[in-house]
């Protein structure tokens, strides 16, 4: 790709947890040269500040509000350090209670309004490669590429299992399974912005698939659209 073409390529990758949307979309963005937002990170923020603060997840005013009143910021070094309000969660945002509270707090309009206000005004400072659940949809519809990955729901599971286990973690893969089922169904559900292809999304199932051989094609594709 031309130089001047990679300031301002913006490339959205979506999928429902598990489907390898994150560590695909950091490797993508680094060979590229672009910047990596991780839309997820941001409202595990909300989720985290929300179960710090003991607000019910299921107070949508009071979640709005916290919403609304907090500061994340997403380091743009490799470090990919994870802010709210000054404090590092990089790690703690990855809990499962987080994971289990981030869907329903995701859900709510005023958080959304929020945060996709601040990821858009992210992709408007250069070329962004950002992974979600509604980025081709509603945050970046003008993407200049939309990926959207998926993978059975047994291979999800196994996949974020085995993180959590690595990084200390004590959890059942039935617990992470039952949660990831529930998840996708929040995800599907909710009213705003709810977790689909966008209508031009180069589809792909990442079951089998090494990250290399995934990171490989989306690249491959994004060449030849150039």
């Amino acid at each position: 790709m031309k130089q001047r073409e990679q300031r301002t390529l913006k490339i959205a990758i979506d999928g429902p947890a598990g489907a390898g949307k994150s560590t695909v979309a950091k490797i993508v963005a680094k060979q590229l040269q672009l910047f990596y937002l991780d839309t997820g990170a941001m409202y595990r923020a909300i989720a985290y500040k929300t179960l710090k603060s003991r607000v019910p997840i299921d107070d949508e005013f009071r979640v709005s509000e916290i919403a609304k009143s907090t500061e994340v910021i997403l380091d743009h070094s490799d470090q990919r350090i994870v802010w709210c309000d000054g404090e590092n969660v990089t790690l703690d945002i990855r809990c499962p209670e987080v994971t289990r509270a981030v869907s329903v707090v995701a859900a709510y309009p005023g958080v959304r309004e929020r945060l996709v206000e601040l990821q858009r005004l992210e992709a408007k400072r250069g070329g962004v490669v950002m992974d979600g659940r509604d980025i081709g949809t509603y945050v970046l519809p003008d993407a200049d590429f939309k990926f959207f990955l998926t993978a059975t729901l047994e291979e999800r599971a196994k996949r974020r299992w085995i993180e959590l286990k690595k990084a200390g973690k004590e959890v059942t893969f039935q617990e992470v399974a039952q949660d990831m089922e529930q998840r996708d169904r929040l995800d599907t559900e909710r009213e705003v912005s709810p977790l689909k292809p966008a209508q031009d999304a180069i589809i792909l199932d990442t079951t089998g698939l090494t990250v290399e051989e995934l990171v490989a094609k989306i690249l491959a594709l994004a060449q030849e659209g150039k």
